[in-house]
């Protein structure tokens, strides 16, 4: 199998454990890049992080849980900078919101890993690591290095708002990224909100801009694939959602996964996935994510609890 290698920041999540503003905290391991890389490495693939973890204790955590879940460390980097801290807030639907306190963070300042081994098939990037500098520069001349050696790339903007200062640049910076990458991954309102304003644009022109496939989270009502030839659509499984933390990168990691299972973790195989193909992908992770909004906090599946029927 290929290897995968996810790039983009680990942090710690506090989560309320009680109604009202000063309901106690519980820290819980996350950050979107974090999150797929666990996936992953739970469900089986071979798996690095790529980033920049903090040598405190939340960054000691962080990498533990890496190491629990067969993630590859050769790519982490470590350093005395503090852990990003993300306050979350739970809807009544289950639904997190996020305040960030990131300044002077390690994961901020990742440097550029060099070239990377043959084996490497594909890599994902996203959230916030594409936004904060000068981590976010890196990133990007590695998405564009990985995309001209030939490599699948996957992008998951995960739009957090409240850390994007210049909207209207982002979304130009976005579709600038768009001719060097395979697979875009948005929620419905992260496409919402990357169509507004007078740099929008949406799904249709990602995929004339040279995007492979668009795949589209919105929520319970299932996950939606389009290409230049189709589109599709899966349906959610009914399950009791407990919080939606995680959900997103759980389909990241588990559509990468499924994808080297079935040996189309390069460009020309992906790109030439059918409607049949991408229903078996879209499935398989729509049974993941269920696992992980049935319980609190960022906690993907591991393999045996989506093959033991």
């Amino acid at each position: 199998m290929r290897e995968i290698v996810v790039c983009g920041e680990g942090l710690v999540d506090l989560v309320p454990s009680g109604d009202g503003p000063l309901a106690a905290l519980t820290p819980a391991l996350g950050g979107g890049p974090y999150n797929v890389a666990i996936t992953l490495g739970r469900l089986g693939s071979a798996v690095s992080l790529c980033s920049r973890l903090s040598t405190d204790s939340y960054g000691e955590a962080l990498t533990g849980a890496l190491r629990g879940a067969g993630v590859n460390l050769s790519l982490l980097q470590r350093g005395p900078e503090p852990t990003t801290l993300a306050l979350t807030s739970i809807g009544t639907d289950g639904s997190a919101q996020y305040s960030f306190y990131l300044h002077g963070t390690a994961d901020r300042l990742v440097e550029d890993p060099g070239p990377l081994p043959g084996t490497v098939g594909a890599l994902a990037f996203g959230t916030l690591s594409m936004v904060l500098e000068p981590g976010a520069s890196t990133y990007e001349k590695l998405l564009r290095r990985s995309h001209a050696e030939g490599r699948l790339t996957l992008l998951d903007p995960n739009i957090r708002s409240d850390v994007i200062d210049d909207p209207d640049g982002y979304r130009r910076r976005f579709a600038g990224w768009l001719p060097d990458v395979d697979i875009v991954k948005v929620s419905d309102d992260d496409a919402a909100w990357l169509a507004q304003g007078p740099e929008g644009t949406g799904p249709a022109e990602w995929l004339k801009a040279g995007v492979g496939a668009v795949l589209i989270t919105r929520g319970g009502d299932g996950l939606t694939a389009m290409t230049a030839d189709f589109t599709m659509d899966v349906e959610a499984p009914d399950v009791s959602v407990v919080d939606t933390i995680g959900a997103g990168d759980t389909i990241c990691g588990a559509v990468l996964h499924w994808l080297g299972v079935h040996r189309m973790l390069d460009p020309g195989h992906m790109r030439s996935m059918s409607r049949n193909d991408w229903s078996g992908a879209l499935g398989f992770a729509a049974k993941a994510a269920a696992v992980t909004v049935s319980r609190p906090g960022a906690d993907p599946p591991w393999a045996s609890e989506l093959y033991s029927d």
